[in-house]
């Protein structure tokens, strides 16, 4: 789902208002080139997209992907900016009625968030933070902690790809990880409501962007690291390194605690990074493991062996993928000092995450899974754990490869699902202002190098229902790629679109209902 941010394109509730505060209170932490102008003009709301600048506004003129912010400095002051921070010198056009802050080239996204947390008064100070970072199992871990965290008795906020939950409500994400802005904002939420923590996805985009900036974290995760968004890092080792900022401190300071899972081999890099580090995965020698754990499609029932003694889990998730989650999140969770049957608790109390290996039953005889599953590891491990439940029936996995992504992953895509599946229906993702079909014959050479049996239907409604009829009792038919987004992105519009929502209404318009298969 995480993108880089265009300049001038900031999602969310950019728009920063309510407080007043000088410019040099705000400016706190951050060391300008200079700043010209009016000295001392009060603020009233930051931003850094001039389309919802309000008057009295500290506008950040950020370098962008596709433009430059400091195109539309004009604009903001139109609108009513007092100030405008930039990586540039003033220029001529700017009257000396509006403050100019000059900020050292490249330092400014870093600016922006010591900005926005000087702003609502460094909210992340007053709050435990547990950042999860890793290719794939970020949402389900977040998940997790989050709901130990409740049985605990705390107050918290959760932000992460599916959406954005303070005590203040959920909001629906734009990014994995929010703009600096919007995190101190949520941050404050928290804070001010009486919360204690807050549990957050923290994406390689949101590392290399410095979005978390300042914040110290007293947890941080790493799951697993597996290729992806190389369409941004251009190389796998830059991909790593900004997975291991989390764990270097984003100038706050190292975690208080690493939680790694021991069985990547990239998680040996991050040793001695932060001040503890607990160590999870399969492998007997480590802290955090289970011996054994049965595959099963009502949950997961395993005891995990811990420096803190025995924890039973007992969990509706499902597959060997989500053992190591709750590995991770047991692993935070100590780190937190929770009490071990507050963990059992918390564990027990997830019912699902949307999205993530999500049943759908309307009583048909066979299993119908949507899955956020959209990187050739995902689908790996997302296939793998549908043939460990169910060896003996078949696979029909239905996928497709986002447009304006990374074009190398997708023929592994196809060559991952072709390998492993029975079947597979080869559809539109969201495919974005590229052409579907040039996206859909890179996915075919991973297809047709593992001689995959394999079907092409761009249309993705009609494509669910083609893998939905393919399906005979006993089957699985895995939707992959969307999870939890209800919409799909084509070249000219954006429109509603539900592959959980389109599985049931197919399933009963094929007469299948719970009700039925009651009785």
């Amino acid at each position: 789902m995480e993108q880089g941010t265009d300049a001038n394109s900031g999602g969310g509730r950019e728009v920063q208002k309510g407080r007043e505060i000088g410019l040099q209170e705000l400016l706190t932490g951050i060391e300008p080139v200079g700043v010209s102008g009016v000295a001392q003009p009060k603020i009233l709301s930051v931003a850094c997209d001039s389309r919802k600048v309000m008057p009295g506004a500290l506008f950040f003129a950020l370098p962008g992907q596709k433009a430059d912010g400091n195109r539309f400095a004009s604009e903001a002051i139109m609108r009513g900016a007092v100030a405008i921070a930039s990586g540039h010198a003033r220029t001529a056009d700017i009257g000396a009625e509006t403050a100019w802050v000059q900020i050292p080239t490249g330092t400014e996204r870093r600016a922006l968030a010591i900005a926005a947390a000087n702003y609502y008064g460094r909210p992340a100070n007053a709050l435990k933070l547990i950042g999860v970072t890793g290719t794939n199992g970020k949402t389900t871990t977040t998940f997790l902690v989050d709901s130990i965290l409740h049985a605990a008795g705390f107050t918290t906020g959760r932000i992460g790809t599916t959406g954005y939950e303070t005590p203040r409500g959920i909001r629906t994400a734009v990014n994995t990880t929010p703009e600096s802005l919007d995190l101190q904002e949520m941050f404050a939420e928290v804070r001010d409501a009486g919360g204690t923590h807050a549990v957050l996805e923290v994406s390689s985009h949101s590392l290399a962007m410095e979005r978390v900036w300042g914040c110290h974290f007293a947890v941080a995760v790493f799951t697993n690291l597996t290729r992806d968004h190389l369409n941004f890092h251009k190389t796998f080792e830059e991909y790593f390194a900004a997975k291991r900022r989390l764990f270097e401190g984003m100038g706050a300071g190292s975690p208080d605690v690493a939680v790694v899972n021991a069985d990547d081999p990239y998680s040996a890099r991050l040793d001695g990074l932060a001040k503890r580090t607990l160590r999870y995965g399969l492998n007997e020698t480590v802290a955090l493991t289970t011996r054994t754990f049965s595959p099963r499609f009502d949950g997961l029932t395993f005891t995990a062996q811990t420096p803190v003694g025995k924890i039973e889990v007992r969990s509706s998730l499902v597959g060997r993928i989500n053992v190591y989650n709750i590995l991770s999140a047991i692993g935070a969770a100590i780190a937190l000092e929770i009490p071990r049957e507050k963990i059992e608790q918390g564990l027990a109390n997830l019912e699902l995450v949307p999205g993530r290996f999500q049943q759908i039953d309307e009583g048909q005889p066979f299993l119908v899974v949507v899955d956020y599953a959209h990187a050739d590891d995902a689908i790996r491990n997302l296939i793998t754990t549908a043939r460990e439940l169910n060896p003996a029936g078949r696979i029909i996995t239905l996928f497709g490869a986002g447009g304006e992504r990374d074009r190398s992953t997708r023929p592994l895509m196809g060559e991952a699902a072709g390998a492993l599946s029975d079947l597979v229906i080869l559809t539109d993702d969201n495919p974005r202002k590229e052409d579907p079909l040039l996206i859909m014959n890179d996915v075919v050479v991973g297809l047709q190098k593992v001689n995959a049996k394999y079907r092409i239907e761009p249309d993705r409604e009609v494509a669910l229902e083609m893998a939905i009829d393919e399906a005979q009792p006993g089957d699985i038919v895995l939707l992959a790629g969307k999870g939890h987004e209800n919409y799909q992105i084509l070249r000219d519009h954006t429109f509603e679109f539900d592959d959980r929502e389109k599985a049931r209404a197919i399933l009963r318009r094929k007469g299948y209902s719970k009700k039925a298969a009651k009785k």
